[in-house]
Formats: structure tokens, sequence, C-alpha cells
């Protein structure tokens, strides 16, 4: 099978198209032959050798999205039959080789691809969607009513944040450049802010809860802008300093936070999508072969929504 894969951790030159052999599935696995494989932020870190390196060794295949047709089920498996579609988060942080014609991983790392959404969006969902849920509902513990700030609402987890927070009954106000203030008005925030234009710790208060996407200064201002007893629930938070600290000075919570593979948060993802109320945007394709340039997009930290490399027709 084709595969993308590193012999060094580097620049987007250290991956190359390579051939491996095609895997088998052990008990409980499914192999899936991959039509899609969604691209993440944390994809470019690890390739530089800065996320997760304590249990992840060269040669690496990156990737953990993926989207595509169960080929094969391993003993014991009787969630999927050859031919379901179906998409996940397999093995995360640890490798899964999503960058690949062909996956295996536990077979409840996957759930079925919901009716009529395409592979290319269902590659799309996974990692982002899985930390937007588990942000909002597992962690946060949302509520009807809550209000809810949404750092970086243009982007692949906060698009899909924005529309679960509002799905769950929330006043959702999301953070974004100018441009794409329309973009997150139509995913249903209530209120938009230009970060850049204003400061966002004075804009927005007494929310209850903050999804932040950034660490540093820009996660310890936005302690700000909870109100007592509110909670930040922050996916950078190993890289926000004194954060802890902070919060307890503000009599506010807050929490680091890693995403998980889970199932039955798939199947609730795609629940929402079946009603209407969830839309992945994928703002760009790539062809596996061309994975160095889908990095070089990702890692400018402009996209809008996700960005997806396709693998194989359906």
């Amino acid at each position: 099978m084709r595969a993308v894969r590193q012999q060094e951790w580097g620049g987007p030159e250290a991956m190359e198209v390579v051939d491996l052999p095609r895997p088998a599935p052990a008990p409980t696995e499914v192999l899936v032959r991959a039509v899609a494989a969604g691209i993440n932020p944390v994809d470019v870190y690890t390739r530089r050798g800065l996320a997760y390196n304590s249990v992840l060794r060269l040669p690496f295949v990156n990737g953990w999205d993926v989207a595509g047709v169960v080929e094969e089920v391993g003993y014991g498996v009787t969630r999927f039959r050859p031919g379901d579609r179906v998409f996940g988060m397999p093995r995360f942080p640890y490798e899964a080789g999503c960058y690949a014609e062909y996956v295996t991983a536990p077979s409840r790392h996957f759930a079925p691809v919901p009716d009529g959404m395409d592979l290319v969006e269902a590659a799309a969902l996974p990692l982002a969607g899985l930390t937007a849920w588990q942000m909002l509902v597992d962690v946060a513990r949302l509520a009807p009513g809550a209000r809810v700030l949404v750092s970086a609402a243009a982007g692949g987890v906060g698009h899909l944040a924005v529309q679960i927070a509002k799905a769950r009954g929330a006043y959702v106000i999301g953070t974004a450049s100018t441009a794409k203030h329309g973009f997150v008005k139509e995913l249903g925030a209530d209120e938009v802010v230009d970060y850049a234009a204003v400061d966002v710790a004075e804009a927005v208060r007494d929310v209850d809860v903050v999804v932040q996407m950034f660490g540093g200064d820009h996660a310890l201002n936005a302690l700000a802008c909870l109100r007592p007893g509110g909670i930040m629930v922050n996916a950078q938070g190993a890289w926000t300093k004194g954060m802890a600290k902070r919060a307890a000075a503000l009599g506010v919570r807050a929490t680091s936070y890693l995403v998980e593979p889970d199932a039955d948060a798939l199947e609730a993802l795609a629940g929402l999508f079946e009603d209407s109320r969830l839309a992945v945007h994928v703002s760009a394709r790539f062809p596996l072969a061309e994975a160095a340039a889908a990095h070089e997009l990702v890692a400018g930290g402009r996209t809008t929504g996700k960005v997806v490399l396709t693998v194989a027709g359906p």
C-alpha cells in the first residue's frame, strides 16, 4: 500500500510517499480501506517532533483522522462487517498511520458514517469533532442556557464547537478575524468578536465556559472572560504556565485537556449531522502524494474549517 512516512522529525520535506506492506487486523480490530484522511494542527507539531515523542517512534506514518470502507474484520469484531462505511480517530496519541491506503485499529475506535455524509466530510470530523464534544460535554458539562466563548471559532475545532454548543442550547460567542465573521454567524454564533481589533477579555464577560484553542498569554487573558466559578477547557493547557494560579486568583476554574478515541461521541456527532444541526466545512483537499503541501497550508494557521487528504475513490 502507499503511505506517507517520515524517517526523521522535521519540515514537510521529511514526509515521503513509500510502499509498505498492507496491515492485517488483529483480534478486535478492523482493516479499513481509507478514502480520505483529515489533517489537524497536531499532525504538524508531531511531524516536527514537538508532540507525543514519548510514545511515538521513527519511522512514522502521521495522521489520526480517517474515513473509508471496512475491508476485513479481526476475530471477535461484531460492530462492523466488510463493506461498512466508517470514520474514526484511532489510537490517539499513539501512532495510527492514517496517511495511508489501509489502516488497522480497534473496531471501537470507529463509528458508522451517517447517511448523506460523504467520506471526505467524514474524514474531517473525528479529531476536531471529538475535541469539541469532549471539551463541551464531558469536561465543561455544558447546560442549556449557558454562555460559551469559543476561540478560533472558524477553525477546525472551533467551527464544530460553535454548532455543538448551539445544538445543546447555549448562547455562543466566537472569536474570529473580521473576514470570517459571516461564516461564524452562519454556524449559529450569537456574537462574533474580532480578536485582532479588540481585547477579548474586555469585550466578553461573564461566560460560563471558555473553549480555548491557544495557550500562553491568550489563554491567561481569556480567564478574565469567565464568571465566578466558570470553567476554561484549554487544549493547550500544557503550554500555559501559571494557568491554575491565575484561575484561582480570579475565582474561576481551568483545566488542560487531550482528546481520546470515543465511538459513542462519534455516534452522537453523526446524529447531529443527521438532524441537520452539524455541518463539516472542508476548505481544501489534497491528494495523498501532496501531504507536504497540505501540511504547509495547515501550519499557516489561517484555514477555515478542515483540510483533508484524498486517498482513494469511495
